[in-house]
């Protein structure tokens, strides 16, 4: 459809208004010039000005009438654009979402079995070095499951309200442990590494109420960057709470390094806040490619109330830093966790999995927690399982060959035995955004359990439930 012949129409009317108000004063002024020379009568006069006064009229009606049509036909337009623009974002946000969706589960997936294998190897008998590869294997895994959120979240955080884990923790302990795997990492780039926790005499407890995990991942990136430009001399880092403010301590975090520095254009330019922005800025130089990492961090220090800064000399080094403000906490001790099931009956469980690694995994999480499984390929098998079997709960993939977990879960609850037993029905899947679960919850899933599982969390679950079942 072409706009542009009503447009001419439009121009082409107005044209002619005009050329006819034109015509109107000269014939007015006309007939006044006849009528002052007395060539014509007064009468006649009259009957001209009233002929024209009707023509007039009738001409201005005419065009009104046009310029009430244009106008409807642009409120039109304008209403249908904007509905298509409405459209064009809704098919964005759920391409978007699609996207996301299908990357979450193929990099869920492969963690969840990389971590449970990890775990399953912790509990073998391993010398020092061992050890300490191990960690440094499970630190990285975790630290790509963080970072995978953490784009994830990147991508939302316009969209909804970003919430913090908020937790007792002793963050001194807990960076202790994610620096001396960075320790190992700058020894093998034969970089000197070192870190300082600065505080108060006899305050050298770092207990504080903070999200831990969002913190460490901040810190992961910057001291990974800095590891990574650094080609000789040493990184530092410093954890200084040494200030404190009525109830809250004021805990700022130093990592400094001998690498590449920037120039001051670089430095301005830095902190883009948009993601592509900055990758695209600095990925051109082999040198430069900060990534994406960088740009999450600044936006979640931002947004736990801190301000990430950035000193930097060419050739010389850089220093990154920034303070937060934390509730203080009682000064606990913590205690050594000394691991023990959570289930101490006969406890049956079906898990519907079709992948034979997260078997083994999923398998030895739950028997270490004291329960028998019993497993199925497919929702098909798993209906029919629970048919001839009884268990006290079901763990249900959601994606599966021949039959899904949604169709799994709605035949098992149509059973006589599910009617007198009402076995709790806990969804497994990699997929885990707020979609995921509203849609398990809606086809009458008990509980969500997402991969990479969490052990804290499969144990709630096993607790929750089972204590149901003893009832």
């Amino acid at each position: 459809m072409s706009f542009f012949p009503k447009s001419f129409k439009s121009i082409k009317i107005k044209n002619k208004l005009s050329f006819f108000i034109l015509f109107s004063i000269v014939t007015i002024l006309f007939v006044g010039y006849l009528f002052l020379e007395k060539k014509i009568y007064i009468e006649s006069v009259a009957v001209f000005l009233f002929v024209l006064s009707i023509v007039q009229v009738l001409a201005l009606q005419y065009f009104f009438k046009n310029q009430l049509k244009n106008d409807v036909i642009k409120d039109n337009l304008k209403l249908r654009i904007d509905e298509f623009k409405e459209d064009l974002e809704i098919f964005d946000n759920e391409s978007d979402h699609t996207y996301l969706s299908n990357m979450s589960y193929e990099v869920r997936t492969p963690l969840n079995t990389v971590l449970g294998m990890l775990d399953m190897l912790k509990q073998t008998d391993l010398n020092s070095d061992q050890s300490l590869k191990l960690e440094i294997a499970e630190y990285s895994s975790k630290h790509l499951l963080q970072l995978f959120n953490m784009v994830i979240n990147n991508a939302e955080i316009g969209a909804k309200e970003f919430k913090l884990n908020l937790s007792t923790v002793d963050l001194k302990l807990d960076l202790t442990k994610l620096f001396k795997v960075f320790e190992y990492q700058a020894w093998e780039r034969d970089l000197d590494f070192e870190y300082e926790f600065l505080s108060e005499e006899k305050k050298d407890r770092f207990l504080v109420l903070t999200d831990s995990e969002r913190i460490q991942l901040i810190l992961i990136n910057l001291v990974n960057n800095a590891i990574k430009f650094t080609e000789s001399g040493k990184i530092s880092i410093i954890v200084d709470q040494t200030i404190e403010i009525d109830d809250h301590q004021i805990i700022t975090f130093y990592i400094k390094d001998t690498g590449l520095g920037m120039t001051p254009e670089e430095i301005i330019h830095f902190f883009d806040n948009s993601v592509k922005a900055t990758s695209n800025k600095f990925s051109l130089n082999e040198h430069r490619g900060w990534g994406v990492g960088l740009s999450i961090s600044y936006q979640l220090v931002k947004l736990m109330g801190g301000e990430l800064k950035l000193e930097s000399k060419e050739s010389e080094g850089s220093t990154f830093y920034f303070s937060l403000q934390l509730k203080k906490t009682l000064n606990i001790k913590t205690q050594e966790e000394v691991f023990s099931p959570v289930l101490f009956e006969k406890f049956n469980v079906l898990v519907a999995e079709d992948n034979r690694t997260n078997q083994k995994v999923i398998k030895f999480l739950l028997e270490r927690e004291g329960a028998q499984c019993t497993f199925a390929k497919n929702g098909l098998e798993a209906l029919q399982l629970y048919k001839i079997l009884d268990f006290d709960m079901i763990f249900m993939d959601i994606y599966m060959p021949d039959m899904d977990g949604y169709e799994a879960t709605k035949f098992i609850k149509e059973t006589d035995k599910y009617a007198l037993k009402t076995t709790p029905i806990i969804a497994v899947s990699a997929s885990a955004f707020d979609e995921d679960i509203e849609k398990a919850k809606l086809s009458g899933i008990d509980d969500f359990l997402a991969k990479p599982i969490e052990v804290k969390k499969l144990k709630e679950l096993l607790i929750k439930y089972s204590k149901k079942s003893s009832v």
